[in-house]
């Protein structure tokens, strides 16, 4: 029986391969064997979990054809792998990935680093804060106090609590969107919601049209429900979103689905103005595109003299184009698993009968905490606790990769949460790989991309602060420092413990 549990195309494979293309050598740094540099691009798609584990690859015919290579490299680079652990391979099943002994099965999004690593690592990875104390225990208690009603009923709730329905309904209204409780579903956070909309709208071999980056969990997601990823390319900078193209896209691949991040896009942190955004809706509702608007950074402005556009479901009076989704992960806690939907009242009843073969319902606890927050004025002063917190370690960041590595470029957003980098020609890939045996953990561009696209850029998050943000620069410009003179395929040293 075969041991492989998926497959790659030779063309698919070629295609990743072929982005991680590094830059030319400086002087004196010798190019290493094609083979070598063949068996060193798949591990790195093995390591960063875009090639999974136990998944068959291309026969090496195949392959050498997909990559105009000689048979006798790719059956080099085969040999080096199944030396390394990376590969597997029995007569007649073929040649499957595989983890070597020692080594954690890499993540197909971006998963927080467990907290026993923490103390030697520092992790870019995860764009997500501490708990905003001490508003999270206020939270907790002020629902401990509201629970003994719910505690006498089945405690599912479907829909969500009808007191955090009202609450997040009437604050839309509050913000020029006006909206009956009828139109929210809460769910278990921002993920649950984007899960439950793929399965109502866009089932296996739909397309769904994203932006170009996007976020990586999200992106992952949609490749899991079967979804066909269409990819529209973002403008150069923080200028957005280019119209003409999302028109043009919409128009000619009728997707069913398109997924953008209107507020602080997720990676690069641009902010869709007015214009655009009511050009999106219209571009949607002409191709009978279903938009999906992804609010879970919209609080997060940083800049105290921002004039924020209204929301993308403002332009869409009717609400039969728009679905909005929103989250205290981002604004508040990532450990708060609460999102909700808004939306037309016949899709939240549809998404809330299709939530019986799903999760049934939100933890009450929690919604709880939520909406004792919103009702009290805490929800206010800890995401204003959060923007602080935020904009300190964005200056902070900023400052210490622009003196350890002026060659990366960026453009500094005026809120959210992550710093969209190009790494100066430098393989994104091989700088996370490295970066983890120097101690920093950052996730590489192809992460936020389709098929391998943003091979030369890495994402970095506002998580850090003070001497750690310092550290973390300079631990990159350690990693970058092996990259570039191709010392990073050998060990490193060890990264030495860090306490800030």
């Amino acid at each position: 029986m075969a041991q492989w549990t998926s497959a790659i195309g030779p063309a698919q494979l070629a295609l990743q391969l072929k982005a991680q293309q590094p830059r030319p050598a400086g002087a004196g740094v010798r190019k290493p064997p094609a083979y070598r540099a063949l068996a060193d691009g798949i591990r790195l798609l093995v390591l960063e979990g875009r090639v999974p584990a136990a998944a068959r690859l291309p026969a090496e015919r195949e392959l050498a054809v997909a990559l105009s290579v000689s048979r006798t490299t790719v059956a080099a680079a085969y040999e080096a792998l199944r030396g390394e652990g990376f590969l597997e391979s029995r007569r007649g099943a073929g040649s499957w990935t595989a983890v070597p002994a020692g080594h954690p099965l890499p993540g197909r999004g971006l998963e927080p680093l467990p907290p026993e690593q923490l103390g030697s690592m520092i992790d870019l990875g995860c764009a997500a804060l501490p708990a905003p104390e001490p508003w999270l225990t206020r939270g907790v208690q002020g629902a401990l106090e509201e629970l003994p009603p719910y505690a006498h009923t089945h405690g599912d709730y479907p829909a969500g609590l009808p007191a955090l329905r009202q609450m997040l309904a009437e604050r839309y209204t509050a913000r020029g969107i006006p909206t009956m409780p009828e139109q929210i579903m809460v769910t278990t956070g921002a993920m649950g919601a984007m899960d439950a909309i793929c399965h109502l709208f866009a089932g296996r071999g739909e397309r769904i049209a994203v932006e170009s980056p996007s976020y990586a969990n999200i992106l992952q997601l949609m490749r899991e429900a079967g979804a066909r990823l269409v990819p529209i390319a973002m403008a150069e900078g923080l200028t957005g979103w280019d119209l003409p193209r999302w028109r043009q896209v919409l128009r000619d691949a009728a997707p069913r689905l398109a997924y953008v991040v209107a507020d602080f896009h997720n990676p690069t942190g641009a902010l869709a103005d007015e214009d655009q955004r009511r050009q999106l809706v219209d571009a949607a509702r002409s191709a009978g595109t279903v938009l999906v608007v992804d609010e879970t950074m919209s609080e997060l402005w940083l800049d105290e003299d921002l004039d924020m556009p209204r929301p993308v479901c403002a332009f869409d009076p009717a609400g039969a184009t728009v679905l909005t989704v929103g989250s205290a992960s981002k604004a508040f806690w990532a450990g708060m698993r609460i999102g909700w939907v808004r939306a037309a009242p016949d899709v939240i009843r549809s998404l809330v009968a299709a939530r019986a073969y799903a999760d049934l319902g939100t933890p009450v606890l929690e919604q709880l905490a939520v909406n004792w927050l919103m009702a009290t004025g805490g929800w206010e002063q800890a995401v204003e606790l959060r923007r602080v917190q935020a904009r300190e370690n964005r200056d902070a960041l900023v400052a210490a990769v622009r003196r350890e590595l002026p060659d990366w470029e960026f453009h500094v957003p005026r809120g959210g949460l992550t710093l969209w980098v190009r790494t100066g020609g430098l393989s994104g890939s091989r700088l996370a790989e490295v970066g983890e045996r120097v101690g920093v953990r950052v996730p590489s561009g192809p992460r936020f991309g389709v098929d391998g696209a943003f091979e030369g850029y890495v994402r970095l998050p506002f998580t850090v602060g003070g001497p750690v943000a310092e550290e973390a620069a300079a631990r990159l410009a350690a990693a970058a420092r092996l990259v570039e003179t191709g010392g990073g395929s050998g060990g490193a040293e060890p990264p030495r413990t860090f306490v800030a």
